[in-house]
């Protein structure tokens, strides 16, 4: 594990070199995959880090956790509550949607949840524009794999240092740099709904996802779900396609 970090941590460094930029930063939600690469940016760039935490009708429980993450690693941080913008945002585009008529409300809950991810990488990118920083993203495999992520929102990234880690080897990596372990052993959730989590929704499991990129054996209909998924998402994985010349 120690050589996984400092793999990741070498490349990081390349990076910012590459870009000529002066460092990194991360959306600290309080979840595990962001809080391995709030550690992993600050080993990275030690005096350009920042972690941005943004609650967004959060659980409150969240923000703590965000908050333990930071402490945890000594990283630099700011928060920038997005509630407000949200609703004047979410509010005025319902209003005009329905006065013409065309609003769907089965769409609703959906609609809500991709804005507030879209809302927080706006806000990244603006702080890093501002810092001249690049945006680290935290999809890992399994998340990278199946699409569960938000097109241009959590999406939205400069940099995905766990792309190639399973869902399993972020909790092992997690444990190794001393993220706390409330945050470590919590339900993986997106944070986009009151009772949301992961695993409910995909309708199967990290646990398959690693076992199936694996390569291992795992049951019809976990491997059903997945690659149905994948391919469902396969657009979220590409650049916008342009015509044939």
């Amino acid at each position: 594990m120690e050589q996984k970090v400092e793999k990741i941590v070498g490349w990081l460094r390349e990076q910012v070199e590459d870009a000529n930029v002066k460092g990194l930063l991360v959306g600290v939600s309080g979840g595990i995959d962001s809080a391995v690469v709030a550690h992993l940016i600050k080993r990275a760039c030690p005096d350009d880090s920042l972690g941005v935490i943004m609650p967004c009708k959060s659980n409150p429980a969240d923000q703590k956790h965000a908050e333990k993450v930071i402490n945890s690693c000594g990283i630099s941080s700011l928060t920038v509550d997005l509630t407000e913008t949200h609703n004047v945002m979410f509010g005025s585009i319902a209003k005009q949607l329905k006065q013409a008529d065309t609003y769907n409300s089965e769409q609703e809950q959906l609609a809500d949840a991709n804005l507030r991810a879209r809302l927080r990488m706006s806000t990244l990118y603006t702080i890093a524009t501002n810092h001249q920083y690049l945006v680290v993203g935290t999809d890992n495999a399994a998340e990278w794999y199946t699409g569960y992520f938000t097109k241009f929102g959590d999406g939205g990234v400069d940099l995905v240092p766990l792309v190639n880690l399973p869902k399993g080897e972020v909790r092992e990596m997690a444990k190794y740099l001393g993220v706390p372990e409330e945050v470590i052993n919590k339900q993986p959730s997106a944070g986009l709904w009151e009772g949301q989590t992961d695993e409910n929704e995909m309708g199967t499991s990290y646990d398959m996802i690693d076992s199936y990129l694996r390569g291992e054996s795992i049951p019809q209909k976990d491997k059903e779900i997945i690659e149905r998924m994948h391919k469902r998402s396969e657009h979220k994985r590409k650049i916008a396609p342009g015509p044939l010349k």
